[in-house]
């Protein structure tokens, strides 16, 4: 690789790969989406609404030969499996998935307050699913063959510096979120030998719709980027940098990590 590099340039093209990214739509999805299709993958994405979003993206990432939308709801293990049974039936194979997909309550919500029916939905949607598109996207890369380089597939989560720090008033995120970290963990020694490499970024906070609440509001805003050192939120493009990269021959190395990309926020808050 490095001849090659030097003769060649720097290259991080993943032509050939096929990637699915679960909530592609929007935000950080979304931008994870752009940057793989300009990598040279092709790339499979959910959405459960924004369908004029989705499939404009789709659209503009080079239409249904390279990029394709699909509509689905992600609250339970079956609803992960099928959605991979789909994805794969698309173009065929899967290299790379990306668990992106997510809920977070906006409101603070006591845990001594906290309906039973918001920490169900919650981690059903955040985890349950979770396990479902693992559980199918590993069968699928096992059943590959083995390519030179020995790297049968990549998996990335999408976590959060809650899944290590914990938040206040979000319990169910954080412990959701927390959850992906050990999972992470577990998987990349379980499936390391297979040839496949699990790896997980933690975001801070990112301008997306999701977090537009609490960073719309000039308090909340204040009290949420006075925590991070480098004093901004991200945009989502920080964020699919490196989710891409977890993907690509340069980090044919890294398997079980915590990638964290959140402005230095996890060490001083």
């Amino acid at each position: 690789m490095s001849n090659s590099a030097q003769e060649g340039g720097l290259s991080l093209s993943l032509q050939g790969k096929v990637v699915l990214v679960t909530g592609g739509s929007r935000g950080i999805g979304a931008a994870t989406v752009r940057l793989f299709r300009q990598a040279g993958a092709r790339v499979v994405f959910s959405y459960r609404q924004a369908r004029e979003q989705a499939e404009a993206l789709a659209q503009a990432s080079g239409g249904e030969s390279v990029c394709r939308a699909l509509r689905r709801e992600l609250n339970s293990v079956e609803d992960g499996s099928a959605l991979v049974a789909a994805a794969t039936g698309v173009f065929g194979r899967l290299d790379c998935l990306v668990i992106n997909h997510g809920i977070w309550p906006a409101h603070d919500q006591p845990v001594a307050r906290m309906p039973a029916q918001q920490w169900r939905t919650t981690l059903g949607v955040n985890l349950d699913s979770v396990f479902g598109l693992v559980q199918a996207g590993v069968r699928q890369m096992l059943d590959q063959p083995m390519p030179p380089g020995r790297v049968r597939g990549h998996l990335v989560l999408i976590a959060s510096t809650a899944a290590q720090r914990g938040e206040a008033f979000h319990a169910d995120y954080a412990a959701s979120k927390g959850a992906m970290v050990s999972l992470t963990k577990s998987l990349s020694s379980e499936l390391a030998p297979e040839g496949i490499l699990c790896n997980c970024v933690a975001p801070g906070w990112v301008r997306t719709e999701m977090s537009e609440a609490t960073l719309g509001d000039p308090q909340a805003a204040e009290k949420a980027l006075r925590l991070i050192p480098l004093g901004r939120a991200a945009e989502p493009e920080e964020i699919a940098g490196p989710v891409v990269f977890l993907c690509t021959p340069w980090a044919g190395f890294v398997s079980g990590e915590i990638f964290n990309v959140n402005g230095g926020a996890v060490l001083a808050g």
